[in-house]
């Protein structure tokens, strides 16, 4: 698999340090991380975003598709790569969370470590669980929406195409 899936809550130690979970750590040996992690604060959440090269390519991607010394690039050159940390992965597979990146998620007794496909983002776990929720909810009213209008599938064969009156 090579996408981040799932989640995961781990301990950080009194050094600071988080155990990175396995397959996490597999889908950045795939993805060819050259030893550590990137990682930086979320634009848009209390959180941490981290990936290998295919997170740092995306950033590259998007950069790319601003012009040249464009405020905007600039701008988001700074949020993102300005911010970067690359956190090296020891041997018993943890990191070591820097004091500004455990600032900005208020990370202290324990990470949340949260797949999201091509990144994960590492969050404090009551927040994570309260975005979880949040998450759900809009996601349950969104599906409504996306079935509003669509008409309704019927085993009968009324002659109107399916759809119930």
């Amino acid at each position: 698999m090579d996408r981040f899936v799932s989640t995961f809550t781990n301990k950080i130690d009194a050094k600071g340090r988080v155990s990175v979970p396995a397959s996490f750590r597999a889908v950045l040996e795939r993805d060819g991380y050259a030893g550590g992690i990137y990682c930086y604060p979320s634009l848009d959440a209390p959180a941490l975003d981290c990936g290998g090269e295919r997170l740092a390519k995306k950033i590259d991607g998007l950069l790319a598709g601003l012009p040249d010394y464009s405020d905007e690039r600039d701008e988001l050159s700074v949020a993102l790569y300005g911010d970067v940390q690359v956190l090296s992965i020891d041997g018993d597979g943890r990191i070591v969370l820097p004091e500004g990146l455990r600032a900005h998620a208020s990370l202290d007794a324990a990470v949340t470590f949260v797949g999201l496909g091509d990144k994960f983002q590492m969050w404090e776990p009551l927040r994570f669980e309260k975005r979880r929720a949040e998450a759900r909810n809009k996601v349950q009213i969104t599906r409504k929406l996306f079935g509003a209008g669509k008409p309704l599938i019927s085993d009968d064969d009324s002659g109107n195409g399916g759809a119930r009156e």
